[in-house]
């Protein structure tokens, strides 16, 4: 691999190979490893060397040809051919211009973390300040932007980047971008001190829901799982109870606990179709229900429960807006037991058997993650209760 020594405008000289492995995305179930050339970055723009970049299960449903990324009769495709995957990732500084080293307040050798949308500025939702619901929607790995399933990465400077500490291993800094998520989810819930709140899922968007929620302080925090490993990593998260939706009624259990009304909120975090009903049923009157998950497949409930039955809060969360420094701080904090949430780790060129362990639902993963530099997979400390 040919090297070159001419870094941008302004900073100080490094040396950048010419060419990166990466992982392209040619359509459904058809994504390569291929050598394509490393991205320069122009005035205003930086260049990371991947450090983690973690495979969410939204990779794996673009991966499986998913309508929401490739379309159907209802909607267009979305995702992009010939794009370089992954959006959850954190990276080195290792090239920019002073403008653009200037603007992020970072200097060489900074760690920062991307946040996944990067938004255009113009359209309806960023002049109104959501910009989380850009129109365009351009997003790193599957529209617009090439993502970190590569040595090095490309940041825009429309992107919006957060520091992160080279103290965490990359791996798990590169959790930052799903907690950030769950967080949202946790803000869309509104919860208060007296609540009892469900959170359907322990991946890991529901663990982060979990914690996040825990520094809410509500009454009393449940999760629900079908794994009892999951739930034991539930409760060092945060739960205060847990419940095995293959053992137990997580409906009547819940109802039991709060005098027959139900829970007060229930974030959905498994993006499975049945946990749409459970979710409903187990809800009180003027509940607030939280949907995070990206779906597979599509959900059918009886409406009616939203409406005349229990006129119920049906909220959406998307992403991770304004939630990106409390979800770095907890991560900082080490009061998560990540070395449990981060359980597999994964070289360039072993990216198939990653996606193949998270879409392995008895795989025994939780967070599962592509670390460039490594050279064999690694394995965190298995789920302990």
């Amino acid at each position: 691999m040919t090297t070159t020594t001419t870094p941008a405008t302004g900073s100080t000289e490094t040396a950048i190979p010419s060419t990166m492995r990466a992982v392209v995305v040619h359509g459904p179930e058809d994504y390569r490893l291929d050598t394509v050339p490393v991205p320069t970055p122009g005035p205003g723009e930086l260049l990371l060397k991947v450090d983690a970049v973690g495979v969410c299960a939204s990779d794996l449903k673009c991966y499986h040809g998913a309508a929401k990324f490739w379309g159907d009769e209802n909607r267009p495709a979305w995702a992009e051919r010939d794009r370089i995957a992954g959006h959850e990732f954190v990276g080195t500084v290792v090239q920019g211009d002073t403008t653009a080293l200037t603007r992020r307040g970072v200097d060489l050798g900074d760690r920062i973390a991307c946040e996944q949308i990067v938004p255009c500025g113009d359209c309806r939702y960023c002049l109104m300040g959501a910009y989380w619901m850009c129109a365009p929607h351009d997003m790193f790995g599957f529209k617009g932007f090439d993502g970190a399933m590569a040595e090095y990465v490309l940041v825009p400077t429309r992107a919006l980047t957060h520091p992160v500490s080279r103290d965490l291993a990359p791996h798990v800094a590169a959790f930052a971008e799903p907690l950030s998520c769950a967080m949202h989810a946790v803000e869309r819930g509104d919860i208060h001190f007296d609540d009892v709140v469900v959170i359907a899922g322990a991946g890991p968007i529901g663990l982060g829901a979990i914690a996040g929620t825990r520094q809410k302080n509500p009454r009393l925090v449940i999760a629900l799982d079908m794994s009892d490993d999951k739930l034991a990593l539930a409760r060092q998260a945060g739960a205060d109870l847990t419940i095995n939706i293959t053992t137990d009624d997580a409906v009547q259990k819940i109802k039991d606990l709060t005098d027959g009304y139900g829970a007060d909120v229930y974030i959905e975090a498994t993006g499975h179709p049945s946990a749409v009903s459970q979710g409903l049923n187990l809800l009180r009157k003027l509940g607030t229900y939280v949907e995070y998950s990206v779906f597979g497949s599509n959900a059918s409930v009886d409406w009616s429960i939203i409406s005349d039955d229990k006129e119920l809060n049906v909220l959406g969360a998307h992403l991770g807006p304004h939630c990106w420094p409390a979800a770095i701080k907890l991560l900082e904090s080490g009061t998560l037991p990540m070395d449990q949430i981060c359980t597999h780790q994964f070289p360039l060129d072993r990216f198939q058997d990653a996606l193949d362990l998270v879409a392995d639902s008895e795989g025994g993963s939780v967070k599962v993650s592509i670390v460039p530099t490594l050279t064999h997979p690694t394995t965190s400390t298995a789920i302990r209760d």
